[in-house]
């Protein structure tokens, strides 16, 4: 620790406040909350060896330290979300990344509930989280409310004030009941336990526990507690197979930082990468095309910063210019808006494509965006001033990192595309095909682009679409074919 900043750590009060870590450019990369400033800022340089890659970069990037002292921690707290709220800062993840992203919260009462939030509090509950994939995790609660029946209302329950009767929720075998004292405290929170265990990625620790559950209630003759213990196991092995991951990690995890490392130092970048941004370009047959840039923020997701673009100044397919074209947008009216410009812009494609990008961000005299560009065959990674590729191992984290990043572009290219085509589009002449329906019709459109291009096509290339058999694809063709015979007799009777 340099001594200017050691000396300013030693020198801090024993009192409540929040404390903000600044880097060689005074630019803030942390700010917390203490009971104790001394105490809570000198446990950062305590310790050599940091189990988490975060603190370990936090120190490591740290040069300077201030702060502001508060009257009480409640009041700390209260300084520490406004302060987040206006720096962003790099290493801030709960109150950053929190208000986007839900937690799984166990509640902390008699009876628990099992629900999600966004928000955290002090208050004696068990959270896990924040996650990311919001819709995965609702779909996990709701099965755990099939085969674990654990209350979703919110009555203020007590041990002795109890309803005379159960709701209709009991009656589905969705819940035990300890509204109407139908089962024990203790017996309730067996069954929370169970579901920690398995929101923890235990499954095997579970199925064992119950096993034994299981074998103590036959051998004591309570043949029908067993009989819920062995439904229990089966409904655990059913959620298995129905390939739902219950391994909910933070995803601010180890991994990721060691991907955010090794990107930085493949790229020589004395900054870590914040903020990585990817571009893609999606059309159909050379019509409708977009642009889209989608945005990660610590190695994560970050949905509400997307943006797409519709192709104004490029005719016919030429991604080349598409690419030069949405980079020079986006980035203007970044720069414009005065928002904050990323450290890392990834383009789906090879050297030309990484080429027209750079002369975009050159016009705008914008050089301080590192970019490179990932090809998706061969995942060579493209860099400037390179005429060869770099071949990074596939398992690299880095590398791990850039492809989820220009997955996520182009998934959200096709369906920003999709979505507009779809609306265009409501009806096609391939949905009066019997047997075609609408999601075999948009499959096909989205694919080959026109009803027209698709007639061109043999029935091997339709079958290569999903739910497309051997069969209806010689069906489709039969149906396209005949019916595009009609039309040319009808312009030339006409």
């Amino acid at each position: 620790m340099p001594i200017n900043l050691e000396e300013k750590v030693r020198c801090l009060p024993d009192k409540p406040g929040v404390y903000v870590f600044h880097d060689e450019d005074d630019k803030v990369l942390y700010v917390g909350k203490a009971k104790s400033l001394k105490k809570r800022v000198s446990s950062y340089f305590r310790h050599k060896g940091f189990a988490s890659p975060r603190l370990r970069k936090l120190v490591q990037l740290t040069k300077d330290i201030s702060f502001i002292r508060t009257e009480t921690e409640a009041e700390a707290f209260i300084v520490e979300a406004r302060l987040i709220k206006h720096y962003q800062p790099f290493f801030n993840i709960e109150l950053k990344m929190g208000e986007r992203y839900p937690c799984i919260k166990i509640t902390n009462e008699l009876f628990p509930r099992v629900v999600i939030t966004r928000h955290k509090e002090n208050d004696g509950s068990i959270y896990m989280g924040p996650y990311t994939r919001v819709k995965e995790l609702r779909q996990i609660l709701r099965l755990m409310e099939r085969y674990f029946p654990l209350r979703t209302c919110s009555l203020n329950l007590k041990e002795k004030a109890v309803q005379s009767r159960p709701c209709l929720r009991y009656n589905l075998g969705k819940c035990l009941a300890p509204c109407a004292g139908l089962c024990t405290p203790k017996e309730y929170q067996e069954l929370v336990d169970d579901v920690i265990l398995l929101l923890r990625g235990q499954a095997s620790a579970l199925v064992e526990s119950l096993r034994k559950k299981m074998d103590e209630a036959a051998s004591s003759l309570a043949f029908e507690k067993a009989a819920l213990y062995r439904d229990a196991i089966k409904a655990i092995w059913r959620l298995s197979r129905q390939q739902v991951s219950f391994t909910l990690k933070d995803p601010i995890d180890k991994e990721i930082w060691e991907a955010i490392e090794s990107l930085q130092d493949l790229l020589g970048l004395s900054s870590p990468l914040w903020r990585i941004e990817g571009c893609d370009i999606s059309h159909l047959s050379g019509k409708e095309a977009y642009g889209v840039i989608v945005v990660f923020e610590q190695g994560l997701p970050n949905p509400s910063l997307y943006r797409r673009y519709n192709i104004k100044t490029v005719k016919g397919i030429d991604d080349f210019r598409s690419i030069e074209e949405i980079v020079k947008r986006h980035y203007s009216s970044s720069l414009k808006r005065n928002q904050p410009l990323p450290q890392l812009l990834l383009i789906d494609g090879g050297a030309q494509q990484l080429s027209f990008a750079m002369h975009a961000l050159a016009e705008l005299n914008i050089n301080d965006i590192a970019v490179v560009a990932l090809a998706e065959k061969e995942e060579d990674l493209y860099i400037p001033n390179s005429s060869l590729p770099i071949k990074l191992p596939l398992d690299d984290p880095g590398l791990n990192l850039l492809r989820r990043v220009r997955d996520e572009a182009h998934r959200f290219a096709l369906s920003s595309h999709n979505s507009k085509f779809n609306k265009r589009y409501k009806r096609s002449a391939l949905e009066d095909i019997p047997g075609v329906g609408k999601r075999r019709a948009a499959a096909l459109l989205a694919h080959f682009g026109s009803v027209a291009h698709i007639a061109t096509k043999t029935p091997e290339e339709l079958e290569k679409v999903n739910n497309i058999g051997p069969k209806m694809a010689r069906q489709i063709l039969k149906f396209l074919k005949g019916e595009s015979e009609d039309e040319d007799f009808r312009k030339k009777s006409s």
